[in-house]
């Protein structure tokens, strides 16, 4: 197993390093990388949150600093992220997600090719983010997402592959500015769904240790490099990242479905 943890660390240095860009844990891949590894399911699951949660904390330091964390705008979508997070990392021993996996393919390769269309649009759909929430518009948020949460938990994801998205089109939110808030909710997301999945004792700690750091180091110097990236490469990498998720559960859909 020591071999499976030195790749182990390579590879999450490297996926934290290109989904930091994009305001994203990197869990649809930290997840896949220790199953094929040898590793549980839900310890590969367990492990993705945390390290979900140590990218997401690095890369948004950097978004903070920039002034690309929306705090106002954060805060309405972390008690639904909790509370759905929480629970879908304690039911990921009971839940058969076959059903949400393909429905969540769908979403992801529709969400992908609106955001690479969007870089050929003339105009830009961007509008500053609204400070006031109507009732409305807060039920909206909280049921979106704690159903976010709890996919999050269920598979090992951050959320952020959802949240972007939604913030940029549902809330006209410039795209960095939903790269980094979003940053900052999956902090939450990865935490609660942490603490969940430990109430089964599913955590492998030398594991988290060994990729920590490389999490760490990869999740800021991504973020750096998207501070500094032109908005229409990140919703096109952003795109084809939605696409290969969506590819990625096929392939689980198919090989465990």
């Amino acid at each position: 197993m020591g071999f499976a943890i030195e790749f182990a660390i390579v590879a999450v240095l490297v996926v934290s390093l290109i989904f930091s860009m994009f305001g994203q844990g990197g869990g649809s891949l930290y997840t896949p990388v220790l199953l094929l590894l040898g590793y549980t399911a839900l310890v590969s699951v367990s492990t993705s949150l945390v390290l979900n949660l140590v990218t997401a904390l690095f890369a948004t330091l950097v978004y903070y600093r920039q002034k690309l964390v929306d705090l106002n705008l954060a805060v309405a979508f972390i008690p639904g992220i909790v509370a759905g997070a929480f629970l879908g990392g304690a039911w990921g021993n009971f839940v058969n997600t076959s059903i949400l996996l393909g429905l969540f393919v769908v979403f992801l390769l529709g969400a992908g090719a609106r955001m690479v269309y969007s870089h050929w649009e003339k105009a830009p759909l961007e509008s500053p983010v609204p400070r006031t929430f109507t009732h409305g518009m807060y039920v909206v948020v909280v049921a979106f997402s704690f159903a976010v949460g709890i996919l999050s938990g269920l598979l090992g994801v951050g959320g952020g592959v959802l949240i972007v998205p939604f913030l940029i089109y549902a809330f006209k939110t410039p795209t960095k500015v939903s790269a980094g808030t979003s940053g900052f909710i999956v902090i939450f997301s990865s935490m609660f769904g942490v603490l969940g999945h430990s109430a089964y004792g599913h955590l492998d700690l030398p594991l988290i240790l060994a990729t920590g750091l490389a999490v760490a180091v990869g999740g800021t110097v991504g973020a750096r490099f998207m501070v500094k990236t032109t908005i229409g490469f990140i919703k096109v990498g952003f795109g084809l990242i939605l696409w290969a998720f969506a590819f990625q559960l096929i392939v689980k859909l198919i090989g465990w479905g």
